[in-house]
């Protein structure tokens, strides 16, 4: 390899490591050259489809010369300390999220990160994707007027997820609002600011210790009120996912966890769908009224509005939830390789995401319990 190429060494590797791999390596300069810490069938596939030597022990590949960064794709009870040893060694590293367990935890990784100068970051690729961007747009914007109310629902489905799996044990995963919730915490932080968890619940499975249940309320802003549930209840074709942004002019819809799909029902002046459709190109627009000169004037919130039509929005039809997926990884390396050669690069995310998302996730599980 140049000096230019980035060496990839990955730790754990199932399904979901092999699917991320092969994003990661079309990044150009990126390259996987060893894999450890897992005897999966599926890692033996992995070795095959990449051409890199079966799987060593973590501690012999974190010693690799030609190994510049770890991607540690291993259950979060294994981050802390798998990520100890590759900052040891002098290597970068991504994470899958969570973090951490536990902020002593991630305070630790951070520090050595930062003492040697090295990147440690979280796999929350969310803030990469389009939909990201117009959704803070349309806020910051405020062409709908002020944010409200949002709330996320996550009908997830748990065929996967047999009883002895590790995902329920809290030992191993930190439960549900640490190892999945932290993904949709830091998208509302990257949409609206720091918030803070003010309830938050857990329902256990009857006749179990199974907690397959939770949800939150997060104040934004102190006045914006976001809910947030996920349920690991269902059978695998009625797996769903949908947010929901309420404003003083209109709501939006995103549909699946990544979200592809957007809908839109808003009042609005002229001037008002114009910049609505800039924020979501390509977009089918509907107009399903027209308002005349002595029908366009109404009042919400006790202020007057203009309102010129009633219309509807859909942008994101037909686009394929996988291939966002994969777009969103090949930005996330990018992003990060970018900075590795050039540290004054910008970063979309950084160190304290991973930090601030699981504080959240934290503050959540403390209040359920």
């Amino acid at each position: 390899m140049s000096k230019q190429d980035l060496g990839i060494g990955v730790i754990g590797c199932g399904g979901f490591g092999l699917f991320a791999l092969q994003h990661f390596t079309q990044i150009p300069g990126a390259k996987l050259i060893a894999m450890a810490g897992t005897h999966r069938e599926a890692a033996y596939a992995a070795a095959q489809r990449f051409g890199i030597p079966e799987p060593m022990e973590v501690d012999e590949m974190v010693a690799l010369p030609e190994v510049d960064l770890v991607y540690i794709a291993t259950p979060p009870f294994l981050h802390h300390t798998q990520a100890m040893q590759a900052l040891a060694a002098g290597k970068h590293v991504i994470a899958e999220k969570p973090l951490a367990m536990n902020l002593d935890e991630a305070d630790e990784m951070l520090g050595l990160a930062r003492e040697k100068g090295l990147l440690l970051i979280a796999n929350l690729m969310q803030r990469y994707n389009p939909v990201y961007e117009a959704i803070k747009g349309l806020i910051d914007s405020k062409v709908l007027g002020e944010l409200l109310h949002g709330y996320f629902e996550n009908y997830a489905n748990d065929e996967g997820l047999p009883a002895e799996h590790w995902f329920w044990d809290r030992a191993k995963s930190g439960g549900i609002f640490i190892e999945h919730g932290v993904h949709f915490f830091d998208l509302f932080t990257g949409w609206i600011g720091p918030g803070a968890v003010e309830a938050a619940q857990v329902s256990v499975r009857p006749g179990t210790a199974i907690e397959d249940q939770v949800q939150c309320t997060v104040r934004y802003r102190d006045d914006i009120l976001v809910n947030f549930y996920h349920g690991f209840t269902q059978v695998g074709r009625m797996d769903r996912q949908e947010m929901r942004l309420l404003f003083e002019l209109g709501d939006v819809t995103l549909y699946e966890w990544i979200p592809t799909l957007v809908t839109v029902r808003a009042v609005l002046d002229e001037k008002g769908t114009r910049d609505l459709c800039e924020l979501f190109p390509n977009a089918r627009l509907d107009v399903s009224v027209n308002y005349g000169p002595k029908d366009r004037a109404c009042i919400g919130r006790h202020k007057p509005r203009d309102i010129y039509q009633k219309i509807n929005l859909a942008h994101g039809l037909g686009d394929d939830k996988m291939h966002r997926y994969g777009e969103l990884l090949r930005a996330v390396m990018a992003d990060q390789l970018a900075w590795i050669r050039d540290p004054s690069h910008e970063r979309r995310i950084t160190e304290e995401n991973g930090r601030a998302s699981l504080a959240m996730a934290v503050a959540a599980d403390a209040l359920a319990h």
